[in-house]
């Protein structure tokens, strides 16, 4: 699932950490990866993020990853991009952010 948040007050790695995640790396796509376990290693949730140009927003596409990669070497896995549990996290995360201004002000 693809939202936005806001980073007008911090920066990606504090906000991610604040919100429970743990950093992974760098995709070579250069999205920044970090995981949330929920008790061990599987299920975790997963998001990838990019920072926009002015690093006052990110990008997160997140999904919930059900087990390991099936075959060595394979990014293939049981995620749910989508549903009721995607959705509370989403919510989750971004109750944490700043409110994001849309529209024109007038």
């Amino acid at each position: 699932m693809k939202f936005r948040i806001s980073l007008e007050k911090e920066n990606l790695l504090s906000f991610m950490r604040k919100a429970g995640y743990a950093p992974e790396g760098k995709t070579p796509q250069e999205e920044f990866t970090f995981h949330r376990s929920m008790g061990g290693a599987f299920p975790r949730f997963h998001a990838y993020c990019v920072v926009s140009k002015d690093l006052k927003f990110a990008d997160i596409n997140l999904h919930l990853d059900q087990k390991a990669p099936s075959y060595k070497g394979t990014p293939a896995h049981g995620g749910e991009y989508e549903g009721v549990v995607v959705e509370n996290e989403v919510r989750r995360i971004t109750q944490k952010s700043q409110p994001l201004e849309t529209g024109n002000s007038s």
